[in-house]
């Protein structure tokens, strides 16, 4: 076989440096804060980072005690999420690498105005229709997590923990921020805010395009 060949995938190494840098720097961030022995850090480091960016739930430790760097890296792989393909929640590491290549295609348009620049991932050209669903499934996610979230607090709820519980539901995590922490769970969270927590995991783990088309009358009507 061919060994290396997952190594030419770009989504499989964009994959492999995001889990790489972001648990680098969450172990320099918790090594002495947090732990004294950078062994016991690198290994909690690795392991949360891993855990939350391919969805997978589980939890070592309390990083809720962890400095707010930490924090933050975590909440950015709850959004970013496993490869698409996978059985993993949130957006998807090929959707982001899409989007950074469309962003940068327009830098490079509005520089080089006469210029040609295709969108390429793989050495093969991505449509624009394939371009404009991605962006549009980047927006509703965003923009899902933005209205959740104020819902959510309008229940009652804290707004650091409405954004892990959000975050966490959509992205179909497991364990939050706030008191829907590692340690926590979320039994006592108002029954309305866990209707919405519901429809946030429906969304994130059906796909949004695929809950959302079937409320549009032209879905039916063909």
């Amino acid at each position: 076989g061919q060994p290396l060949a997952f190594w030419r995938d770009s989504e499989c190494r964009f994959f492999l440096a995001i889990v790489l840098v972001f648990t680098l720097v969450v172990t320099w961030d918790i090594y002495g804060a947090v732990y004294d022995r950078i062994d016991h850090a690198l290994r909690y480091a690795a392991f949360q980072v891993v855990s939350i960016v391919t969805t997978t739930g589980y939890a070592t430790a309390n990083y809720e005690l962890w400095p707010g760097t930490s924090q933050i890296i975590l909440l950015m792989c709850m959004f970013l999420g496993a490869s698409a393909g996978s059985t993993g929640g949130a957006m998807k590491c090929l959707r982001v690498i899409v989007a950074f290549k469309y962003c940068y295609r327009e830098l490079f348009m509005l520089v080089h105005p006469h210029g040609v620049s295709r969108l390429k991932l793989g050495g093969k050209t991505v449509s624009e229709d394939v371009a404009r669903s991605v962006l549009g499934f980047l927006a509703l996610y965003i923009g899902l997590f933005a209205v959740s979230t104020l819902l959510v607090s309008a229940t009652g709820v804290d707004f650091i923990t409405a954004i892990g519980a959000v975050a966490t539901t959509i992205g179909n995590t497991g364990p939050g921020f706030g008191s829907v922490g590692p340690s926590e769970n979320f039994a006592h969270i108002p029954y309305a805010a866990k209707w919405i927590l519901i429809w946030c995991m429906l969304l994130g783990r059906l796909e949004i395009f695929t809950v959302i088309i079937l409320f549009v009358p032209e879905f039916y009507r063909k």
